[in-house]
């Protein structure tokens, strides 16, 4: 099996999620693409929604896509998310080794990579793939890390949750930016609310 991890808070998850995941599928020929939500994630300091919405949510945009799955696995183990805890959890639980298992991450995340707990550990657990933003300069990255990860091609989709919550805040549709389950969701739910 060969599978790639896509961790992220994901509140909410939007069409931009959903893009890269579709084209890095199709692309990579991955058997799963499995979205993997933060349960407190180390390196966002802003409020974040509860799990069990941003669960929900994943689970809603998600529907209909045989290719994608959600992992619970942060959630179970609990206490702040580290991406090397939770890569070598997935290799025992899917059985899988590191040439089969990839984990992708935001070229924005990237830049404080060397930052993140056993980041060496990270790039000999698994495969690392990097979607490019907007802006992001390969200068910035230490050399020993540019060498041992990859960038994968995708199309730059201009959405964000942080610009869904600011829309939500400030009273502005989010039609198109989110799945119709997932708008309908944060409306009942009056997520992002002022």
């Amino acid at each position: 099996m060969k599978l790639c991890l896509f961790g992220g808070t994901f509140d909410p998850p939007h069409v931009g999620h959903l893009v890269i995941a579709e084209t890095i599928q199709e692309s990579e020929r991955f058997d799963k693409v499995v979205f993997v939500p933060a349960s407190n994630p180390p390196h966002k300091e802003e409020d974040i929604s509860p799990i069990d919405s941003r669960l929900e949510m994943l689970r809603l945009a998600l529907v209909g896509n045989d290719h994608f799955d959600v992992s619970d696995i942060e959630i179970e183990r609990g206490g702040v998310s580290y991406t090397v805890e939770t890569i070598k959890e997935a290799k025992e639980r899917f059985g899988i080794d590191a040439e089969d298992l990839y984990f992708l991450i935001g070229s924005d995340a990237l830049i404080d990579f060397h930052r993140w707990k056993q980041h060496e550990s990270i790039l000999d657990e698994c495969r690392v793939i990097v979607v490019q933003r907007p802006g992001f300069l390969t200068s910035r990255i230490d050399p020993n890390i540019l060498s041992r990860i990859r960038f994968s091609n995708i199309p730059q989709i201009q959405v964000s949750s942080s610009q869904i919550r600011r829309r939500i805040r400030s009273d502005l549709t989010i039609r198109y930016l989110v799945p119709n389950p997932v708008m309908k969701y944060i409306q009942e739910q009056g997520l992002y609310s002022s």
